[in-house]
């Protein structure tokens, strides 16, 4: 998605002309979404020029891209919503680690607990995750009373369907794979596994938006994402880990110690030139 398509975005308004109900208590759920997009694709443009073979490394770069596409326009509808004055370059550039509302899962690095090298499995894994749970939560943002969040959803369910199939596809491949190959997508699975449950958690902002019928609540999304998932973990002859207490909680902006990296390498140009424009 390019700038001039998000600038021709309609105005968020509902029915009758008026502002729909983004406040302080439901904007969290733009930021969350637009966060989600935004560090995604910054993991997966450090596969650039990386990645195991050309064809791949092309297709991550257009999966960053397209996730990138849908951070702008979140990002830009957040910051028309908000009233600050805030742009989406200032969102994304001149906020600090606290301030950013992502699930944890999406900041994780590419590489495993106690090993040196990222892992390319490891990534498309994290990837086929979100893309089912983002192609089940923009199929619900699609009938969203809000125009402006409608259009991007119609828009990112195109691309959030591709970007499923093809980490699938990696999933199946090396899951069903040579024995290594399946035992370090095992491993990735049961280290991630556990950071999905935040993508479920029912909150205030959750439930304010669900009663103003601007979105779901996301917890309602997990049959949907559950029916998307199983299928493909099952023909990759990967067993899924089973539910545990631990809770990362990203979206309220409580981070994992990878997320300052990222930032720091995310912001450092923005960080040192502020203002300029190029």
């Amino acid at each position: 998605m390019d700038g001039d398509t998000i600038t021709r975005l309609p105005a968020a308004t509902d029915g009758a002309g008026a502002a729909p109900a983004w406040d302080a208590t439901t904007l969290p759920y733009l930021l969350r979404l637009g966060d989600a997009c935004l560090v995604h694709a910054q993991r997966l443009a450090e596969w650039c020029g990386h990645a195991p073979v050309l064809e791949e490394d092309i297709a991550l770069t257009n999966l960053a891209l397209d996730q990138l596409g849908q951070a702008r326009a979140l990002l830009s509808l957040a910051g028309r919503c908000e009233g600050r004055g805030r742009d989406e370059d200032a969102l994304a550039y001149q906020r600090g680690e606290a301030e950013f509302l992502n699930p944890s899962l999406l900041e994780l690095p590419h590489t495993p607990p106690g090993d040196s090298a990222p892992c390319f499995g490891r990534t498309l894994l994290r990837g086929f995750l979100w893309a089912s749970f983002a192609q089940a939560l923009y199929r619900r943002l699609a009938d969203s009373r809000d125009p402006a969040l409608a259009g991007i959803a119609a828009r990112a369910l195109k691309e959030c369907r591709y970007h499923a199939e093809h980490c699938a596809d990696w999933v199946v491949r090396l899951g069903d794979g040579t024995a290594e190959s399946q035992r370090r997508m095992q491993a990735a699975l049961e280290d991630l596994w556990p950071y999905t449950a935040e993508l479920f958690e029912d909150d205030a902002v959750d439930r304010a938006v669900a009663a103003a019928g601007l979105g779901p609540a996301w917890a309602e999304l997990r049959p949907a994402w559950l029916a998307s998932v199983e299928p493909v973990l099952r023909e990759a002859t990967l067993r899924m880990p089973p539910d545990t207490p631990f809770r990362s909680h990203g979206r309220r902006g409580r981070h994992t110690e990878a997320m300052g990296l990222l930032l720091a390498e995310m912001q450092s140009l923005a960080r040192a030139f502020p203002g300029a424009v190029w």
